[in-house]
């Protein structure tokens, strides 16, 4: 079953449409798909030419590979094509990935529109010295000379984005698209859940579809853990470790750091630095690891949002949506798990997933306020949360103009519970912590998400449910 993407499919559409119509100066027309790896970049892309009926090759590159082997792989790519001249490969060959997809050129269609999909791009350049320049010339003198849409998929997000900068060969020569995790509507519809349950499941499976496609409708959380640690090769169990190992090894300065931040709940340099031991803990060595794991999108750090700025009270987090439930309950679990123990997994899932939820529903919710209130609020920019040095008081949504602040205009609360409306007290003690925060004043708004609603005289200027979030994305 294929579930939500229709954004991104109706944007290739428009792309591919313009390959047909051939109204261009180029005929060809290239876009680079980015996003994290197990994503559904491929997924994508298959559901796309499946549609769309039209002549396709498909290439995965492998990581390591040597050129040699990646090109001999990428001749037996397009033999096996439905090109109609796709036979004609099988004689081919070359030294070069210049060569190779020159005669790749040679071999689409001039009648009709076809598709070339180059997956994990950046493994296929690593392996060729001047990869960018090699692409760059074989796109502008062959390949855009015929009606092919060319999608470049990758899921090295720094190196994916570095590829069409100002200083790069291939720059101005691609339409970008970022493939992000399911969204929480996506899921809830994949899953048949809704309210708080679906916020649940998409925290859960990380809006994977892999993961989330295990979540049968009718299913409980419970149900669910149950089911995925009742067996080790569940795609709950798996995803998180195929992720790391593509990317960091075991025993990486990386992997270190990524248990201290979502095993651990560690926040700030200081408390990451004191949960790892060896060389990483290091201030040097520490700092060059989170810029490495920023870069590819894996950690973020988040500062207070006011009007004053204080980079000093960074707190970082895990930003992949496919490790932040793994990182902190599966990862323990898999021994317990290879060693039939599931029991000890659910209840270490039991025992700690309230007060987790609690911490990491946190940006969802920054997200999809920001989403909702761009008509109430037209000028906010930047939904975030605000904290001194002490982490007392805590508010947990500030909606600004930029970062940091010129004005703030409203301040709010989560309080994640579905038995407890949002009461007339907690509107008091937002207001009584909110004066604390630079830039609000008696006249900030203040705003409140409780999946259980509001009471009436809780006088919020606005309040969301689970459920009223959940319309953000659709």
């Amino acid at each position: 079953m294929f579930v939500g993407r229709g954004r991104e499919l109706a944007a290739l559409d428009r792309e591919f449409a313009a390959v047909r119509r051939g109204r261009r100066l180029d005929r060809g027309v290239a876009m680079l798909i980015r996003g994290r790896r197990r994503v559904g970049k491929s997924r994508l892309a298959a559901e796309f030419v499946a549609r769309a009926q039209v002549p396709y090759v498909h290439f995965q590159a492998a990581r390591g590979a040597s050129l040699a082997q990646e090109l001999a792989s990428f001749y037996e790519a397009i033999a096996d094509s439905n090109l109609p001249m796709a036979d004609l490969a099988r004689g081919m060959s070359g030294q070069s990935l210049t060569t190779a997809l020159q005669q790749l050129a040679t071999l689409l269609p001039d009648d009709t529109a076809s598709v070339v999909i180059l997956d994990e791009i950046p493994w296929l350049l690593e392996s060729t010295p001047g990869g960018g320049g090699e692409l760059q010339r074989a796109w502008d003198l062959h390949l855009s000379r015929k009606p092919v849409l060319l999608l470049l998929l990758g899921s090295d997000l720094g190196m994916m984005e570095r590829l069409t900068g100002p200083e790069e060969p291939f720059h101005g020569r691609a339409t970008e698209m970022v493939l992000h995790s399911l969204s929480p509507s996506d899921v809830a519809e994949m899953t048949g859940t809704r309210g708080a349950d679906a916020f649940d499941a998409h925290l859960v499976t990380g809006g994977q579809p892999l993961v989330a496609q295990e979540w049968e409708p009718g299913m409980t959380l419970d149900d669910f853990l149950t089911d995925s640690f009742s067996h080790s090769t569940s795609a709950l169990m798996v995803h998180g470790s195929r992720i790391l190992d593509s990317e960091f090894g075991e025993g990486s300065a990386a992997r270190q750091v990524l248990r201290a931040i979502g095993g651990q709940g560690e926040r700030t340099f200081t408390s990451i630095q004191r949960g790892i031991l060896g060389p990483t803990a290091v201030s040097g060595t520490l700092t060059r690891t989170l810029a490495l794991l920023a870069d590819k999108r894996v950690t973020v750090a988040d500062e207070p949002l006011s009007t004053r700025s204080a980079s000093k009270d960074r707190r970082y987090r895990i930003a992949d949506p496919a490790l932040k439930f793994w990182l902190a309950f599966v990862e323990p679990s898999l021994l317990d798990v290879d060693s039939g123990r599931p029991d000890v997994a659910l209840a270490r899932v039991r025992g700690g997933y309230s007060s987790w939820r609690g911490r990491v529903i946190e940006p969802v919710v920054r997200d999809a306020v920001f989403r909702l209130g761009r008509e109430e609020w037209p000028e906010v920019r930047a939904v975030g949360g605000w904290w001194p040095r002490s982490n007392n008081p805590e508010i947990d949504l500030v909606g600004a103009d930029t970062r940091p602040a010129n004005q703030i205009a409203f301040v709010g609360t989560v309080k994640w519970r579905t038995d407890k409306p949002l009461s007339e007290r907690d509107r008091h003690q937002l207001a009584r912590d909110s004066a604390a925060v630079p830039g609000v004043d008696p006249r900030t708004d203040l705003v409140g998400v409780c999946p259980a609603g509001a009471a009436p005289e809780s006088a919020f200027t606005k309040v969301w449910t689970a459920d009223d979030l959940l319309g953000a994305w659709r």
